[in-house]
């Protein structure tokens, strides 16, 4: 650990543009780690790193520490090239969406990721599918390598755990708990950092209390599949992760699927299980994740898809 910290130090030392990125419609381990990751940066080496996101940010991230500093690719000069780029989070190649061009320019490419990936990007890469969140890789090189944080690095690294582990329901591991004892003995205040996410927009709480409503259950009531289609898509700010966490509340319920209609002929799909791994499953329909926690993106009908998932589960 120490020989790769030293190689980020001189990484960042050398480094006369650097960004930073996470995966494409990032949610608050993406953005959060990439934030704490520019304050990290500023506070120690009074370097200026460009943060930058494509697709959507959810509106209840709106709210968190320096989010104004968060930059849309296509703002970004196309022939933008930087020294370092540092990418967190951000599962494979195919979740860069329009960063991908910065990634590939970037003389060096540094990655802190949590996801299973057998075809990393990074020339240097600090990796750990046993942690909670990306943040949390960040946190322990940060830790190791003496890094100051302030205030808002301590806030969007746990906002980042908070987020990524569903308010700790999917804590794994004890040392994810530890890390984030050590945030809030740093001055991080999890009460006020879980208000600052309840910010949704009241159409987006309506169409998932829609899907909830209608969703549906098979398997004796063990599986529950809820659907939000194209005209409600629209609609949806984020990934659905209420309508998941509602029907996870369902006595008998183990596992439960989202199908969101993004356009005509792709569907998307999360992937939640409460007990056992469900990272194959999706794998399965192209996509990937954690073990209880994981999507896909399938370009077909949304009543053939919906049929294919319900099929998947059989003798699960």
């Amino acid at each position: 650990m120490n020989k790769k910290i030293n190689v980020l130090i001189e990484k960042i030392k050398n480094a006369k543009s650097i960004a930073i990125s996470g995966h494409k419609n990032p949610d608050g381990d993406s953005i959060c780690s990439a934030l704490a990751l520019m304050k990290i940066i500023k506070l120690n080496f009074n370097k200026t790193a460009t943060v930058i996101y494509d697709g959507n940010i959810p509106r209840d991230l709106d709210k968190v520490p320096l989010r104004k500093e968060v930059q849309y690719y296509g703002n970004v000069p196309e022939n933008k090239k930087f020294d370092l780029y540092i990418l967190v989070d951000y599962g494979t190649k195919l979740h860069l969406g329009g960063a991908e061009k910065f990634v590939n320019a970037a003389d060096f490419v540094i990655e802190f990721d949590h996801h299973f990936n057998d075809d990393t990007i990074g020339d240097l890469c600090f990796d750990n599918p046993e942690k909670a969140s990306a943040s949390q890789i960040i946190y322990d090189v940060a830790h190791a390598a003496k890094f100051e944080l302030d205030a808002d690095t301590i806030s969007l690294l746990m906002l980042a755990i908070i987020t990524d582990t569903g308010n700790f329901k999917f804590v794994n591991h004890s040392d994810v708990l530890r890390v984030a004892a050590n945030l809030v003995d740093s001055g991080a205040n999890i009460p006020n950092l879980a208000n600052l996410l309840h910010n949704k927009d009241r159409k987006t709480v309506l169409v998932e209390s829609k899907a909830v409503s209608n969703a549906e259950f098979f398997y004796h009531g063990r599986l529950a599949v809820a659907t939000i289609r194209q005209p409600d898509y629209k609609k949806l700010d984020g990934r659905g992760e209420m309508v998941l966490g509602i029907l996870a509340q369902i006595c008998g319920v183990e596992y439960v699927v989202l199908l969101k209609e993004q356009k005509e002929n792709q569907i998307g799909v999360s992937f939640r299980s409460k007990g056992l791994p469900i990272n194959s499953i999706a794998e399965s329909f192209g996509g990937g994740g954690h073990l209880y926690a994981a999507g896909a993106v399938v370009m077909d009908s949304l009543d053939r898809v919906h049929d294919m998932v319900i099929k998947a589960f059989k003798g699960m």
